[in-house]
């Protein structure tokens, strides 16, 4: 069996808001990529592509149908979420066909010549069931055929990202009230996880970070059951989950009185970022955007280890990752995140990231809370 290799990072500029366009759109790629079938395993495409919001289901497109094929678990659900899609139900028990028998029965139907499978997300295990049940057919490795598709959002994902960045918002505003000296680090990152639920989120984005004193200097540290100190910096990373969109955003205070140093720190970071705000912009690359920010922080760049930002909606990261070697063109629709950090071992870190969507003639900042420096 021959295996090619596509990949294809096309972007659409306007995919529309419904259901039908995505498909279209897909089935463009597809015809550009010379396959006439397209297999997806992934939660975040296959819901893309679906609607559907469960787990453990796969979609099949081909030139002439699509198909949603889920087990006895979720074929009501996808009868009622999955329009436009011929729901099949596959099973162990007769008279339903294991997974790869269904797809090969489709695939036959459909008179099916190549198939493109996700090689990033399909594990070996089975690629190999595949390969042994999927006769006569050639079997094309993928990458990123959706993901191309997801880049810009439409209306309606850009809607329900400002919404979970709204219940961030108000879960900061809240906490901000609850911060304390004595008061631990995990107990704080535990009240605003539920703030988040309270408010209308289905999940947090992520693991809060809610960290504080030397530990900020740890870019992705968990809380503990350290207790915030006088004088702490306290770094709060967090982000919403609402209708499978997430919001990322990250905001540092502190607690008492603020030094000399910690100003400083702070002010540079709240240039750079703010430098990062006014660069990014429909027709650059990400990689220009990192440039820009890392060379406003002089010496400190040194302490500013990851990269820029990343896109952000069905998953927390996704395409374009801004970065040194970023050469995606943004567009607009893109939403990403603009997040620069210092973090000195041994002293502390400073991070402050926001989530733009990228306009025609601009962007638009959807995390909306302050990002002057707070002294709690």
């Amino acid at each position: 069996m021959r295996l090619l290799i596509v990949q294809n990072m096309t972007v659409f500029n306007t995919i529309g808001g419904v259901l039908m366009s995505r498909i279209d759109a897909l089935k463009s790629v597809m015809d550009e990529n010379n396959i006439d079938g397209l297999f997806l395993v992934t939660v975040p495409n296959v819901r893309y592509i679906s609607r559907f919001t469960g787990s453990d289901s796969f979609v099949f497109i081909t030139s002439k149908n699509n198909y949603f094929i889920t087990d006895s678990r979720y074929t009501e659900q996808a009868e009622a979420q999955c329009d436009g899609f011929d729901v099949i139900r596959y099973g162990s028990n007769s008279p339903w066909k294991p997974l790869m028998e269904t797809l090969n029965d489709l695939a036959k139907k459909d008179v099916v010549n190549r198939i493109g499978f996700e090689k990033e997300y399909m594990t070996f295990g089975m690629y190999e069931n595949m390969a042994k049940n999927v006769q006569n057919i050639e079997l094309v490795p993928t990458s990123y055929l959706v993901e191309g598709l997801r880049n810009t959002k439409d209306e309606e994902e850009i809607s329900l990202i400002k919404k979970a960045s709204e219940i961030a918002d108000e879960a900061y505003s809240h906490i901000l009230k609850q911060i304390k000296v004595g008061m631990t680090e995990i107990d704080l990152a535990l009240e605003l996880d539920y703030q988040m639920r309270r408010l209308g989120a289905e999940d947090v984005s992520f693991d809060t970070i809610f960290i504080s004193g030397k530990k900020t200097s740890l870019p992705h540290g968990q809380p503990s059951d350290k207790v915030i100190c006088h004088g702490d910096l306290v770094t709060m990373d967090f982000g919403a989950l609402y209708k499978g969109y997430h919001s990322d955003m990250t905001r540092t205070v502190v607690v008492g009185e603020v030094n000399e140093e910690q100003l400083k720190i702070y002010n540079l970071v709240k240039k750079a970022q703010q430098i990062g705000l006014d660069t990014v912009r429909a027709g650059i690359t990400g990689e220009d955007v990192d440039k820009a920010v890392r060379e406003s922080m002089g010496e400190y760049n040194k302490y500013f280890g990851h990269g820029l930002g990343h896109g952000l909606g069905l998953e927390l990261h996704e395409p374009p990752f801004m970065g040194a070697n970023c050469t995606t063109v943004l567009k607009e629709n893109f939403v990403v995140t603009v997040e620069p950090g210092i973090y000195i071992p041994g002293w502390g870190g400073v991070r402050i990231e926001d989530t733009v969507v990228i306009k025609e003639d601009g962007i638009d900042i959807i995390t909306h809370s302050t990002k002057e420096l707070i002294t709690i």
